[in-house]
């Protein structure tokens, strides 16, 4: 059964937007964890967008669950997080002009550096995971640099049209078999919502799915406590849907 990390970037994109106090990230992954989050997950970027260093100081001392930072293979992201030591770092690849992560971590042409640092950091205590495409080759360099986690990158999978989304879940369900083989714990996310989790939620060895953006756009309809509970729910009670060739409860 898959957990559910809760990545809370977007409300800080709304304080940030008018670069005041409020709305408080933190107080809102506390929220996140009363309605059963298993993580708290956040992007501290280069550029510093949206989540701040102050957020992740104050997290580290307040979150109860588990704390993911997400971060550019940079010299400045590892030295921050050797100081904060959150209890896992996932590594993803970063553009100033994107405005989201745009695809998986190219671990093949960094395998050297990527290596060091994830020895380092996993020297320090801090679990490591790769974010990557669901691609065989990308999935062998993540198991040489000493990684023990990927994430798979599910952007395709969520963009697909309904009549391609079949063949993007067996990218991904294959993926998630090779990565296992290859001795790496599987976690996934990006783009999923309430209407296509279900699918990737069944994969057979998910340990997690961080989502964030489509839990912060219901939390203004339910709040985010009751959101929370609604993609948990699904995620722990995944429907086999006949449109995807899984079995039927």
């Amino acid at each position: 059964m898959a957990s559910l990390g809760v990545n809370i970037d977007h409300i800080a994109n709304v304080r940030q937007a008018r670069r005041t106090v409020e709305p408080d990230p933190v107080s809102y992954a506390l929220l996140a964890e009363l309605g059963g989050a298993d993580g708290i997950t956040v992007h501290l970027r280069e550029d510093r967008r949206h989540i701040q260093d102050r957020d992740v100081e104050l997290l580290r001392q307040l979150v109860r669950s588990r704390l993911n930072l997400e971060m550019a293979a940079s010299a400045e992201m590892e030295a921050i997080a050797l100081r904060i030591k959150p209890d896992m770092v996932t590594l993803v690849p970063e553009h100033r002009q994107e405005v989201t992560t745009e695809g998986g971590l190219d671990v093949i042409s960094q395998l050297a550096d990527l290596r060091e640092m994830v020895t380092r950091l996993q020297a320090a205590g801090i679990g490591v995971s790769l974010f990557v495409d669901a691609d065989a080759a990308q999935l062998e360099a993540s198991a040489a640099s000493g990684a023990r986690w990927v994430e798979l990158h599910t952007g395709s999978y969520a963009e697909a049209d309904w009549t391609d989304q079949p063949q993007e879940l067996a990218r991904l369900t294959e993926a998630g078999f090779i990565a296992r083989s290859l001795g790496l714990r599987v976690n996934a996310g990006h783009g999923l919502t309430y209407q296509n989790v279900e699918p990737v939620a069944a994969i057979e060895g998910m340990e997690e799915l961080n989502i964030g953006h489509t839990i912060v756009a219901r939390a203004l309809a339910v709040g985010l406590e009751q959101a929370v509970r609604q993609m948990k729910a699904l995620i722990q009670n995944p429907r086999r849907d006949p449109l995807f060739g899984q079995r039927q409860p």
